[in-house]
């Protein structure tokens, strides 16, 4: 019995044994779900969603597109050496001895030279702004020198180099040489215009677009270009209608508006706009420059009525610089020209138009000088904008003021 008590005790210690490490590992393994809990699997691998993208409808993107508008857009700065001419300027003497409204030229005028470092900007391959940032004189400009008439006009008055000239007789030819027996260059008919070069005796030395000879002093006529009398029924002023008949955006800048000089009074003397009297005291020499350089003075006075502000701006009034020229957008006013006249930078800025804006480069303009043609983009409005001008609304501006001084012919 006493051998069965002592088994007894060895099992009932065992389950004890066992009892208490059943409780060790159950609180051992509740321990470990609280500090790593286990995660429940929400889904199956029969529950998983797989998402369907729907196709976008939207255009697809070229890229070859993107790119070459970006290209477009790209803005390149260049900045070079280089030799540039230096503008003469003119200076307008009175002559009480010439026909009022005549101009003669004393002394031809010679651009200078510089070297100058030039910053230029390209847009797609194209000139959009360019400024000198310094520059050294190598050759100094020659003024030219220009007498303008105050005498009244005489029947009995003399034609001088420069001259329009009317053909008088039914058919005129034009000759290699002073003499009737003298080659024919070409003939032509009553009432055509040359421009009076020279004169030997009794032959004068015409020019006719191209052509350059001789004709007989009596087979033509002076041209006034008051349009008043001189003898001559044929000679009339202009009207309004046939003046502006080919007024309009695409009109050619490097056609001459064929006002007389009493009609570009006119036009521009006494507007209440202008303040200062700008336009009235300078009328004169915008039909000056029209005639001398073959340009539509009208155009180069709306272009200085919209940059001066009919001669209101401070550029216009310290300066005497009705078109801002040589500003540049960092400095306008210092960067500015300073002209001593009016009369000088009317001149100059209408040169600069005919030499670099008008004209396709090679073309015959003043003096024998040919056009470089630098910013040629055509001969119209728009074209002139593209290059003159950032303001893309310029070419409306100046248009505005063309078509205010046509309607008040």
């Amino acid at each position: 019995m006493k051998k069965y008590k002592h088994v007894l005790k060895y099992i009932i210690t065992g389950i004890i044994a066992i009892a208490i490490l059943c409780a060790i590992i159950f609180v051992v393994i509740k321990i470990r779900n609280k500090v790593y809990p286990i995660e429940e699997n929400k889904t199956s691998s029969l529950d998983i969603q797989v998402p369907i993208s729907k196709q976008s409808t939207s255009k697809k993107i070229d890229i070859d597109e993107v790119i070459k508008k970006n290209e477009e857009n790209i803005k390149t700065e260049k900045i070079e050496r280089q030799e540039i001419d230096i503008e003469f300027t003119t200076q307008y003497r009175q002559n009480e001895s010439l026909a009022k409204g005549k101009i003669q030229t004393i002394q031809e005028g010679q651009d200078g030279r510089q070297d100058a470092i030039m910053k230029t900007i390209y847009q797609n391959g194209e000139i959009i702004s360019k400024e000198q940032i310094s520059s050294e004189i190598r050759k100094v400009a020659v003024d030219k020198i220009v007498e303008i008439g105050t005498a009244p006009f005489s029947n009995n008055y003399v034609p001088i180099v420069g001259d329009q000239l009317k053909v008088t007789s039914n058919m005129l030819a034009i000759r290699t040489d002073p003499g009737e027996e003298a080659e024919k260059l070409i003939t032509l008919n009553k009432g055509e215009i040359v421009i009076l070069k020279a004169r030997v005796e009794n032959w004068y030395y015409v020019s006719y677009n191209s052509y350059m000879g001789w004709v007989p002093m009596d087979s033509v006529t002076y041209v006034n270009p008051n349009g008043t009398s001189d003898g001559d029924e044929n000679n009339h002023q202009y009207t309004k209608e046939e003046l502006s008949k080919d007024m309009g955006f695409s009109m050619l800048l490097n056609k001459k508006s064929d006002l007389t000089i009493e009609q570009f009074k006119q036009v521009l003397e006494n507007d209440t706009n202008d303040r200062n009297n700008v336009f009235t005291e300078n009328a004169e020499y915008f039909y000056y420059v029209e005639s001398q350089y073959n340009l539509n003075g009208l155009f180069v006075a709306a272009v200085a009525i919209h940059e001066s502000g009919w001669g209101t701006s401070e550029i216009s009034q310290n300066k005497k610089n009705l078109f801002g020229y040589g500003a540049y957008d960092r400095d306008p006013y210092g960067s500015s020209y300073k002209f001593e006249t009016f009369a000088e930078g009317i001149d100059l800025v209408s040169r600069v138009f005919v030499k670099y804006y008008i004209n396709m480069p090679g073309t015959n303009i003043y003096n024998g000088e040919k056009a470089v043609g630098t910013y040629y983009k055509g001969a119209t409005l728009t074209a002139v904008n593209k290059s003159y001008a950032s303001d893309k609304n310029w070419a409306n501006g100046v248009y505005r003021w063309m078509m205010y001084l046509y309607n008040k012919l």
